[in-house]
C-alpha cells in the first residue's frame, strides 16, 4: 500500500515561509536541500510523519497564480480554540471557527489561515475522522 509522506508547495520567500509554519503549526526544517536553480524544504514536527516541502525557485519575483486547481492543506488540533487564540495573538488573523453539522451530529469544527504565499490551512479540532 502507498503510504503519504509530503505535499509541496512554491513559495517566494524561504525565510518568511519557514518563519510562518514554524510559529503557527510547529513545523521545523527536517532537512534543506539546495540546488543550482531552487532549494527543496521538508517541514516537519513530532505530530506526524507527513511533510511539508517548500520549493523556492531561485530568481523568481512575481508571486505564483495558485489558480483554481489548489484547495488547502489540513492539519489537525487538540484544542481548537486554543490554537485560534494563539494564531490570532500572533498577529496572523485567521478566519472565524465554523461548525459543521450533518444530520444534526457535529461533523467539524475548523478554521482557515491564509500563509504567505496565499495558500489556504484548514485548521480541524481533532474529531471523528479528523484525527
Amino acid at each position: 500500500m502507498a503510504k503519504t509522506i509530503h505535499s509541496m508547495i512554491r513559495v517566494l520567500d524561504e525565510a518568511r515561509s519557514t518563519a510562518f509554519y514554524a510559529k503557527t503549526f510547529g513545523l521545523d526544517v527536517a532537512e534543506r536541500l539546495d540546488f543550482d536553480t531552487f532549494t527543496l524544504i521538508y517541514l516537519s514536527n513530532a505530530e506526524s510523519e507527513f511533510e511539508l516541502e517548500l520549493t523556492v525557485n531561485k530568481g523568481r519575483e512575481e508571486a505564483y497564480d495558485l489558480g483554481t486547481g489548489y484547495g488547502h492543506l489540513a492539519v489537525s488540533v487538540a484544542d481548537l480554540d486554543a490554537e485560534h487564540s494563539r494564531i490570532t495573538a500572533l498577529g496572523l488573523n485567521p478566519g472565524k471557527i465554523v461548525e459543521f453539522n450533518r444530520d444534526g451530529a457535529l461533523l467539524a469544527r475548523f478554521f482557515f489561515i491564509t500563509d504567505p504565499d496565499g495558500y489556504k490551512i484548514e485548521v480541524l479540532q481533532r474529531h471523528g475522522r479528523f484525527k
